[in-house]
Order: structure tokens, then sequence, then C-alpha cells
């Protein structure tokens, strides 16, 4: 920061911090539901990457994630193996895995995967969001 030749403080634009955007990586087989969960985040100023199939993830592809969020029944695979993958990484053990499903049974299986929640379908707006937030601050 310095004084201008009008004496007006400066502060180049090169030295303002700048947020960092959270990048959130969502796994569904429906290109409906992605979509829905696409404007949901990007309206809330995520990074929103999503995958209709889970294939990416296995191939170790974006390990660069914030949080994952992974539909429970995926088309040839499923969500909870993908978190058990996720959770045995070096890169991503560390951070935020949710299972999102319409069996209420699956959220068992999620916990036992080592998933860090579970979200029922069908959900409300305010719940997904307040799980995300939530399980993001706990990984700062």
């Amino acid at each position: 920061m310095f004084l201008n030749k009008l004496g007006l403080l400066f502060v180049p634009l090169n030295k303002i911090p700048t947020v960092m955007k959270r990048k959130i990586v969502i796994t569904d087989d429906d290109p409906g539901v992605l979509e829905i969960f696409k404007i949901i985040f990007e309206k809330e100023g995520f990074d929103t990457v999503t995958l209709s199939s889970p294939k990416p993830l296995l191939q170790n592809q974006y390990l660069d994630a914030d949080i994952y969020l992974l539909d429970k029944q995926l088309s040839g695979s499923d969500g909870i193996e993908i978190c058990k993958f996720l959770k045995q990484n070096e890169l991503t053990r560390h951070k935020p895995v949710l299972i999102i499903s319409a069996n209420p049974n699956a959220r068992a299986l999620s916990e036992e995967a080592g998933a860090d929640d579970f979200i029922e379908k069908p959900f409300l707006k305010k719940e997904l969001l307040a799980k995300v937030f939530k399980n993001i601050q706990q990984c700062v």
C-alpha cells in the first residue's frame, strides 16, 4: 500500500488477497440431478465439478476438491465403494465425503465406509447447504 500522486491510498491489484473458491466434486448418474446441484453450488460461489461416472475419481483425478458429494447408487458402481477409495487415499482421506441416498438404510453403510455425513433424499436445499458448509468448516 502507498499513497498515489493525489494522496489517495493505493493498493496494487496483485497485492489484494483473493478469495479462493471452494471446490466441490459431485458424482451422480442422473444428469438432471447433476444440473440442479451445479446451479445450487455455483450460486453459493463453489467451483463445481459434476461427474456422471466415478471413473475419474478412481483414476485419481479431482484430488484437489475441498469436499465430495457422492450418490450412493451409481450405474455400475457404488458411492460407498468410492467413499472407501477416497478415505484410503493419502491425498483425500482428510477431505469430507458426503453420501446422498433415497435409501435410509444407506446411512449405516455410509458411516462404515468413513463418510463424514449422510443426506437422505428428498432433502431441502437449506439442509444440503448446511451439511456441506458444516463439513467444510470442520475440515479447515
